[in-house]
């Protein structure tokens, strides 16, 4: 198991037991795993992980909709959603044919 998984698996681990995620915290339980994890990365862990709720990203994970950028235009009304995809259309309609790049043609490469 690699040391990153054994540290986000301890967070899991609090966060299911509603107990605050703090670097010792995550060091007790993966040394208690048996896994050996360089320092660093149990307070770079609780940093990241301080004020997030854990739960909450979890339970968003792939759903539609998820992040703050797309959320943000969701509670605008779905305005900015209708934005993106007239921009693909456009983006669709400006690709040059094959035949505008010239390659329709064989222009002598191969006879």
């Amino acid at each position: 198991m690699s040391a990153e998984l054994a540290v986000v698996y301890a967070a899991l681990i609090l966060e299911d037991d509603n107990i605050e995620i703090t670097a010792d915290k995550l060091q007790t339980l993966v040394s208690a795993a048996g896994v050996e994890v360089e320092p660093i990365w149990f307070s770079l862990y609780a940093k990241a992980l301080a004020g997030q709720d854990l739960k909450a990203l979890l339970m968003n994970v792939g759903a539609p909709g998820a992040g703050p950028a797309v959320a943000g235009g969701a509670a605008a009304g779905g305005a900015a959603d209708a934005a993106p995809a007239e921009e693909e259309k456009k983006e669709e309609e400006k690709e040059e044919s094959d035949d505008d790049m010239g390659f329709g043609k064989m222009n002598g490469l191969f006879d």
